[in-house]
């Protein structure tokens, strides 16, 4: 068991550790390492996971590494799953923090910056498109999405979307044909 706790924190430490940006930018990481490569997850459990880890407090990608841990090994792999994808960023927060004041005022420094959020924003995208052509199998489901979205757009809370969304669900699941 402890080789198998080792590889969840060494899969969840390399996600962790590679991929900048927060929880959206680690979805296709995530997706490759959870479902590709170690089959710790079905392509629909890990899209619960992103889902269920959206609504609740915390960061998705370590609610996402908590849910993926505690399935292969209860609360030991949950512990061993969570304590991976936050390593590197405490780590490197830590090393930044002492840092980065002393570089800040460079212009090839903030010009990285750039070039990684414009990297980040191509990552959330990818990751977007991913989802919806997994997810929107109806003309309703598509129009959920489009209503979420602009919802969330316009600042009202994601949670009350995903809630209003999965009570739509229900409904038109019931009444709408695919």
């Amino acid at each position: 068991m402890l080789k198998e706790l080792w590889m969840l924190y060494r899969s969840f430490f390399t996600i962790g550790a590679m991929t900048f940006g927060g929880g959206y930018a680690m979805l296709p990481m995530l997706e490759r390492e959870v479902v590709e490569k170690h089959c710790w997850a079905t392509q629909e459990e890990i899209l619960n996971y992103f889902a269920i880890g959206q609504c609740t407090p915390g960061v998705i990608a370590v609610n996402t590494a908590t849910f993926v841990g505690y399935k292969q090994h209860k609360v030991a792999g949950g512990i061993a799953a969570t304590l991976g994808v936050i390593s590197p960023s405490l780590v490197i927060i830590v090393v930044i923090a002492m840092l980065l004041q002393n570089f800040m005022d460079i212009a090839w420094v903030q010009h990285a910056f750039a070039g990684i959020r414009v990297a980040v924003c191509a990552l959330i995208a990818s990751s977007v498109w991913k989802l919806a052509k997994s997810n929107i199998r109806t003309w309703w489901h598509g129009l959920l999405a489009a209503a979420a979205f602009i919802v969330v757009l316009v600042g009202i809370s994601p949670v009350w979307a995903v809630a209003v969304c999965a009570v739509l669900g229900v409904v038109l699941g019931k009444r709408v044909k695919a």
